[in-house]
């Protein structure tokens, strides 16, 4: 294997397309922390926006913007159930989570056979893909337009957001407002913000972000449904977070390492590896990842406790 500028430039690329469902989740997952809510569901969400973008595409000809807004709408739907058993009837955000998470591959399933007949996947030359957008500068710098090639109009809105939500937690009153009742809801409320209207409404408007995410993996790089299409990316997405510690930037820069984690494992797959080692690369990045961050936040918090302790004597 011979690694040139083509090569490179083709992994840069695949990892710009991995990364923006996963960034899009982490962000939604940023916003349902940073007001107070733990919010494991993202995997659902996005099976169900997938689904429903194919379904929409499908029946009305290919129309792309109605096909998002059907992602957007379905996935705003699940999360406002979610919220409503989390933040109403007290309910366990993990029970809840994983209990939508199973339940949208169960339905995204079912209903795959009741609209489209075919078990599995449906595939049909009448769908409509995202537009790719060809990058401005593709005449001038023709080599650097190859790393960009490929991507959607949501690929970049994702890049976007990440600005958007970081001005909108820590620039504005609202996002202040959220951020408290993450820190304390109790002090919150005895400044009389409503909580439980703020966390409904951040957890639903946080599908509006996976809603993009089922987009992509639906219509972005291929146009069709398969079963259990999100593949872990929700959990993927939850990790990025914990990484990221629920900021925007910090989300990114997580994201974007799991996504040089599946575009490396995508192109070991043309080398004489195992199939099962390369698809394997992603999750046992996750794990690390995880692993690493338990022990630094142990670490911290022994040595918060050593330097209260000297405080105290």
């Amino acid at each position: 294997m011979i690694f040139n500028f083509e090569y490179i430039s083709a992994i840069i690329s695949s990892t710009l397309r991995m990364v923006s469902p996963i960034l899009l989740c982490s962000l939604a997952a940023a916003l349902c922390s940073k007001a107070g809510v733990f919010n494991i569901a993202m995997e659902g969400c996005m099976m169900i926006s997938a689904f429903f973008a194919i379904v929409v595409n499908f029946y009305s000809g290919g129309n792309i913007m109605l096909s998002v807004l059907a992602a957007i709408a379905s996935s705003m739907a699940v999360s406002a159930i979610l919220a409503f058993f989390i933040i109403k009837l007290k309910a366990s955000p993990v029970v809840v989570g994983m209990s939508i998470n199973t339940a949208s591959s169960a339905v995204t399933t079912f209903f795959m056979y009741i609209f489209f007949k075919p078990k599995g996947l449906f595939q049909h030359p009448d769908l409509v893909g995202l537009t790719k957008i060809t990058p401005f500068f593709a005449d001038a710098f023709p080599d650097l337009a190859q790393m960009f090639f490929g991507l959607t109009f949501i690929d970049y809105l994702s890049w976007v957001l990440v600005v958007v939500i970081y001005i909108f937690l820590y620039k504005t009153v609202l996002g202040y407002r959220i951020r408290a009742i993450g820190i304390n809801q109790e002090a919150a409320k005895s400044l009389g913000t409503p909580v439980e209207t703020y966390q409904f409404v951040t957890m639903t408007m946080s599908g509006i972000l996976c809603g993009l995410a089922g987009v992509l993996l639906s219509m972005g790089s291929v146009t069709l449904f398969i079963q259990n299409i999100a593949s872990g990316k929700g959990y993927i997405a939850m990790t990025a977070n914990n990484l990221g510690k629920s900021h925007p930037v910090g989300v990114f820069f997580a994201s974007l390492f799991f996504g040089i984690s599946q575009a490396v494992g995508s192109f070991l797959q043309q080398t004489q590896l195992k199939g099962q080692i390369t698809a394997s690369i992603p999750y046992v990045a996750t794990i690390l990842a995880s692993i690493f961050e338990s022990i630094r936040y142990r670490r911290l918090r022994e040595k918060k406790i050593k330097e209260s302790m000297k405080l105290g004597n």
